[in-house]
């Protein structure tokens, strides 16, 4: 393990003194970043301004491909065998050692209990041998403020995060005030999409061999012909006026529809449906549909209550996670938003998927922020937590609002004809 700081030697001791001089002060942190919460092992270094000096990640993807999910201990095991790699890459991307950073931040929550160990324990392992702060780092408040990084987003603002494990409307107000408006009740958008993309037997085509299950039902959406049959898609929750979310429900008349289908057109086991196309446009309208009602609702409260303070503070929307690189679904939002007077912004695709550079850029705002409570130097006091809330919950007081919301119009496919599914609003 201790190969890659024994190999880092290229500097010389001007240049060396140069970054510390330029990045070791308490205004001006550089801190590297590690994160291993679920498939992808990811380090990178980032410097006060935001500029991103390394950063590598290792993608998991193809390896879990076969399993149709992902499996803990084989998740675990692909980390213990990257982990050194990805960060002795990243230092070399950055062209430092790790006596030039200031701190190391590392998620230690949510995520799968497996994964978080190995980032953990080479975290502290870093931070003990060159003295370092340790930065512990929530990986959804992490993917929350990602954006801020890139786009001039003050607090405070609404955030929508979704993905494959997680989806939540949350009212940020600080590194360390989140105010959680509602969440899924099961399913998670990107667990759904990935599961129906698997059921249509998607990956069978070549040209969507490699993606994610959420990708390759955009990128089929996108094509539809708009000939299909009907296929009819309940809104989630319609009766109740809360900002929770569930996928489930879309996930089960998915699959239910794939089987009629299938067995209509007596299918061969390996068969595609010959509409599929079709079939991922109504379905990704589905999705989409909810989001578009659930942080309509959020934005509403959000001006019931007075949450941003006065009618002049810039009102945002940040979208992140992974499903946030869906294009679709995206737009959908922002168009939604800009109606309320709010403006839409997400990380770039590479950042809204698990990544080193949220987890560094967490640990930067939080220390210009002397947002410094967590941080130690007493590594043994910081440990892993699969499960843990965002922030404090304002959940029952939205449904104690019991906001009723007249629907804003928003074209999911514009340009084109709308999708011929059945869609119960």
């Amino acid at each position: 393990m201790c190969r890659i700081f024994t190999q880092i030697t290229r500097l010389s001791a001007i240049a060396r003194s140069h970054f510390s001089a330029q990045y070791s002060s308490r205004y001006a942190p550089l801190v590297l970043g590690i994160e291993t919460s679920c498939d992808d092992t990811g380090a990178a270094v980032v410097s006060s301004n935001g500029t991103v000096l390394g950063e590598y990640t290792h993608s998991q993807q193809t390896s879990h491909l076969r399993f149709g999910g992902i499996i803990p201990p084989v998740a675990q095991d692909i980390h213990r065998a990257n982990i050194e790699n990805v960060v002795q890459k990243t230092f070399d991307l950055a062209n430092i050692s790790p006596q030039d950073i200031d701190a190391v931040a590392v998620t230690n929550r949510p995520g799968l209990p497996l994964s978080l160990i190995v980032g953990m324990r080479f975290a502290k392992y870093i931070a003990r041998t060159y003295d370092k702060p340790l930065i512990p780092i929530h990986h959804m408040q992490a993917h929350a403020l990602m954006a801020r990084m890139t786009s001039p987003i003050p607090y405070p603002f609404l955030c929508l995060l979704v993905s494959g494990g997680h989806s939540l409307l949350v009212f940020v107000e600080s590194t360390s005030s989140f105010r959680l408006l509602g969440e899924t009740l099961d399913d998670a958008p990107g667990e759904a999409l990935d599961k129906i993309a698997r059921r249509l037997k998607l990956r069978n085509i070549a040209k969507y061999a490699q993606m994610s299950g959420g990708q390759a039902i955009e990128v089929a959406a996108q094509t539809a012909s708009n000939n299909t049959s009907a296929y009819e898609f309940p809104l989630p929750l319609s009766k109740y006026r809360d900002c929770q979310f569930s996928f489930a429900g879309l996930k089960n008349t998915a699959t239910r529809h794939i089987l009629e289908r299938e067995s209509t057109l007596n299918l061969a086991p390996d068969a595609l449906l010959p509409d599929y196309e079709d079939f991922c446009a109504c379905f990704l309208k589905g999705v989409t549909r909810h989001m578009l009602h659930r942080t309509q609702r959020a934005i509403e409260y959000c001006e019931r209550r007075n949450l941003f303070g006065s009618a002049d503070k810039q009102r945002s929307l940040v979208i992140s996670g992974g499903v946030a690189c869906n294009d679709i679904i995206f737009n959908a939002l922002r168009r939604m938003a800009e109606q309320f007077g709010y403006s839409a912004y997400r990380p770039p695709k590479k950042l809204c998927t698990d990544n080193g550079t949220m987890i560094a850029w967490n640990g930067v705002e939080k220390l210009l922020a002397a947002d410094t409570t967590e941080m130690t130097k007493n590594y043994e006091t910081i440990d892993i937590s699969g499960k843990c809330s965002i922030g404090e919950s304002l959940i029952d007081d939205v449904k104690e609002a019991n906001l009723a919301c007249k629907w804003v119009k928003v074209d999911i496919f514009p340009g084109k004809e709308q999708p011929s599914c059945s869609l119960k609003l």
